[in-house]
């Protein structure tokens, strides 16, 4: 491993109970005066959204709510966004929501001055110097789910429904200038959603640990945020209402999107294709092909995960590990096969040929090729492991 990186950490957070009424005076030190508000249709219908509205309109803050955002967000809306942004002659974005709206939303603010098509500032080698910066409106996050830790992070996740890939814009202005991380903004989550998306923020700390890069800062917050998710998640899970749990959680996410400026890997290279055919739900997509990842990385990485086990306290190797994390996913619902996800296998092969072409695969501690991405889609698919 060479000792060489380039390391880049997060925004201004504002974070505890309650900061969600610190939005205004955010907003406007963001330098906005007139922002549009990017949430779901399920948040749009809920008070939270409408407080939030009320609040900016009494500081003289007038904003516009878009909510045509899908669950795993496609092109159009964004296009749609912009276009609403645009016409509104907003000059900012609130991202409010859970990984799906914020990842709308930056892309938006991302898009709001730009000329070139959106496929063009793909995450690809140099291709976020395609953009004019001046271009790129201010963005403040506030995240009410707990688990893509999006909010923290310079990138976002659009469909391109033409190619059904899921592709990975990028520019470090999309960075919010402020996040807010209020908990009590996560105790109306379905245990489901819970789980989900805090197996997310596991799958993000597990894979940057793994990652065969140099990053130990990277390493020691992945390493945290995992005991995090396993003081809590479960908690969280079974009692919604446990705000240490959540705020512990929602700590977790934005680790793991901190953490994984290091590295991503198969969990997330399989899990983005399977969630673009199939339209599953990302966490619990990655929840699902965490064990038969870990066993295909055992080669590479048995030792750190002997290390990682130690330091969560359950056990000293490779298998105790493992088998934390199916009692884990037992514990929260979590299915153990693709099939339990509707996933059938009549796409294998174009999960097959995505997968080692998706950004995250480099970051796999073993290099992933079509034939070990058919492998591990099948070995999910079917419930085989060997290490169970």
């Amino acid at each position: 491993m060479e000792l060489r990186g380039n390391w880049n950490y997060p925004t201004t957070v504002r974070f505890g109970a309650g900061r969600i009424a610190e939005l205004p005076q955010h907003v406007a030190s963001a330098g906005m005066s007139r922002p549009l508000l990017v949430t779901d249709p399920r948040l749009a219908a809920m008070p939270m959204i409408a407080s939030a509205v009320a609040s900016l309109k009494a500081a003289g803050l007038p904003c516009a709510v878009f909510s045509d955002v899908r669950p795993n967000p496609v092109a159009a809306n964004v296009e749609a966004g912009v276009k609403m942004l645009r016409e509104g002659k907003h000059d900012g974005v609130i991202a409010f929501g859970g990984g799906s709206p914020l990842d709308v939303g930056k892309v938006i603010a991302f898009m709001a001055g730009q000329t070139r098509p959106m496929w063009d500032f793909e995450d690809i080698g140099d291709w976020w110097t395609r953009a004019d910066p001046s271009g790129i409106a201010p963005i403040v996050a506030v995240p009410t789910t707990a688990g893509t830790g999006s909010e923290v992070g310079r990138a976002g996740v659009i469909t391109d429904e033409a190619t059904h890939t899921k592709k990975v814009i990028f520019h470090p202005l999309m960075m919010p200038k402020v996040t807010i991380c209020d908990p009590e903004l996560t105790v109306g989550m379905p245990p489901v959603i819970t789980a989900g998306t805090g197996m997310d923020a596991f799958a993000h700390c597990l894979e940057a640990y793994c990652g065969p890069f140099y990053h130990p800062m990277a390493d020691g917050i992945a390493v945290e945020g995992m005991r995090l998710v396993r003081q809590s998640l479960a908690r969280a899970v079974k009692d919604g209402g446990d705000i240490a749990a959540r705020a512990d959680m929602m700590s977790a996410a934005a680790m793991g999107a901190t953490a994984f400026q290091k590295a991503l890997g198969a969990i997330h290279s399989l899990s983005h294709p399977v969630g673009a055919l199939y339209d599953t739900h990302h966490g619990m997509t990655n929840a699902v092909f965490m064990p038969y990842v870990l066993e295909f990385n055992r080669p590479a990485i048995e030792e750190r995960i002997g290390r990682v086990a130690a330091y969560l306290g359950v056990g000293s190797s490779f298998d105790d590990f493992m088998a934390y994390v199916l009692e884990l996913r037992r514990e929260i619902g979590v299915p153990h096969t693709l099939a339990g996800l509707g996933v059938d296998g009549s796409r294998v092969d174009e999960v097959a040929a995505a997968a080692p072409k998706d950004p995250t695969a480099g970051g796999n501690p073993v290099p992933l090729d079509e034939a070990g991405a058919r492998a591990i889609f099948l070995a999910a698919l079917e419930g085989r492991l060997r290490s169970a």
